[in-house]
C-alpha cells in the first residue's frame, strides 16, 4: 500500500496522476493511500483510499502504461468513459452493474499515463472450481442482459474488430493434433457470416465479472473493463466467454456455455457453420498458449494454469468444436 510520504518507485510513477485525481475530487477530499490491484493485463489498476469531510471512500484508477496500449489509450479510455455513461442511464430492468466514471484523461495530458477514475464496485473476481456451475449460469444471464442494452445512432458503439485472422494465428510449434489446427484455421478463411447486431461487451469472461455473496446468495455485483465494447453478433461474446471457461475449467465446460446462454433467453446463429466460425475465430486468438489470460489468472490464485495446461486445453477445445459442428451428418444440428 502506498500512502502519504511514501517514496517508492510506484509512488513516483503516478505522482502527476495523483495530483490530477485530487483535482477531480470534491473540495476537501484527498488521496491518502493507493493499492495496486492484481489481475490486470492491459493496464495498471489501483484502489485509492480517499478521505474528506464526509468520511472515507474507495475509488479505482485505471492507467495504461504498456507501449502497445499507450498507442491506443485515447480511443480505449474515451470509449470506456462513454460506455459507462451510457450504461448509467440504462433502464433498471436491464441489470448491468457498472462503475460510475468520475474523470478521464484519455490522452494523458495531465497524468503520467492516460487514466480513468471510477467508483469502486463491491465484490471480486472468482476463478476457482468451487461454485463454478452456479456462476456460469449467472454469467449467461448477465450476458443476455448486456446484449439487450438499447442504443441510438449516436450511442451505438463501433463495429467489432476480429482479434485474429488465418494468416495471424500462432499455431503451436509442436501441436499434438496438427490436423485440428489446420482445419480450424481453414474454417475461418472465409467472409464473416451475416449477423443481427447487438451491443457487445467484447471481452466478457470470468476475469471481468465481480461476484458477491455465497451459496444461494451469490450474485454478480459488477462487470468491468468496457474498453473493447462493440457492435456485432451475440455469438462473438458467447464464443469469448466459452473459450475462457474452457481454459479456466476445462474444454467440456466451455462447450456448455452456449446452452446456458440460450436457456437464459439469448439467441445465437441458426446455422451451425456460422456459429462454429465465431467460436473458432475467438479461440484461435488465444493461440498458442493463452498467456494473455494465464498471467492475470495466475496472479489471482490459479497457479495451476501453466502454459502447457492451457495450450493442451485450447487444442482439446478446438477438437471438440470440430467434432460437434464440422461434420457432414451434423450440418442440420442446431446450437449447441
Amino acid at each position: 500500500m502506498i500512502g502519504d510520504g511514501d517514496a517508492g518507485d510506484d509512488a513516483a510513477q503516478w505522482r502527476a496522476t495523483r495530483a490530477w485525481v485530487e483535482g477531480a475530487l470534491p473540495a476537501g477530499e484527498r488521496v491518502v493511500a493507493a493499492e495496486r490491484l492484481i489481475g490486470g493485463w492491459t493496464s495498471v489498476m489501483r484502489r485509492l483510499r480517499v478521505v474528506g469531510g464526509d468520511g472515507e471512500r474507495a475509488l479505482v484508477l485505471r492507467s495504461f502504461v504498456k507501449p502497445f496500449f499507450l498507442r491506443h489509450a485515447e480511443g480505449l479510455l474515451a470509449r470506456e468513459a462513454a460506455i459507462l455513461a451510457l450504461l448509467a442511464d440504462v433502464d433498471a430492468a436491464i441489470d448491468v452493474p457498472v462503475a460510475r466514471c468520475l474523470a478521464v484523461d484519455a490522452r494523458g495530458a495531465y497524468c503520467d499515463h492516460p487514466s480513468l477514475l471510477m467508483s469502486l464496485l463491491p465484490g471480486g473476481i472468482r476463478l476457482g472450481e468451487e461454485g463454478a456451475a452456479v456462476r456460469i449460469g449467472l454469467l449467461a444471464r448477465q450476458l443476455v442482459a448486456i446484449h439487450a442494452v438499447p442504443v441510438t445512432e449516436e450511442t451505438r458503439p463501433r463495429d467489432y474488430q476480429a482479434w485474429t485472422a488465418p494468416e495471424r494465428v500462432s499455431v503451436p510449434a509442436a501441436p499434438v493434433r496438427a490436423g485440428v489446427w489446420r482445419r480450424a484455421v481453414e474454417l475461418i478463411r472465409r467472409e464473416p457470416p451475416a449477423y443481427q447486431g447487438c451491443f457487445l461487451h467484447r471481452d466478457f469472461h470470468p476475469g471481468n465479472v465481480l461476484f458477491a455473496g455465497h451459496g444461494a446468495e451469490v450474485r454478480i455485483s459488477g462487470v468491468v473493463d468496457w474498453v473493447e465494447t462493440s457492435w456485432g453478433p451475440a455469438d462473438l461474446d458467447v464464443a469469448h466467454c466459452s473459450t475462457a471457461l474452457a481454459l479456466l475449467h476445462g474444454p467440456a465446460v466451455g462447450m456448455c456455455f452456449p446452452a446456458a446462454y440460450l436457456a437464459a433467453g439469448g439467441r445465437l446463429a441458426d446455422d451451425p457453420a456460422d456459429h462454429l466460425y465465431w467460436r473458432l475465430l475467438d479461440a484461435l486468438a488465444f493461440a498458442p498458449d493463452a498467456e494473455k489470460v494465464a498471467v492475470p489468472w495466475r496472479e489471482a490464485g490459479r497457479a495451476d494454469l501453466t502454459s502447457d495446461l492451457l495450450g493442451a486445453r485450447l487444442e482439446k477445445y478446438l477438437a471438440l468444436l470440430l467434432d460437434r459442428f464440422d461434420h457432414p451428418l451434423r450440418s442440420e444440428r442446431r446450437i449447441p
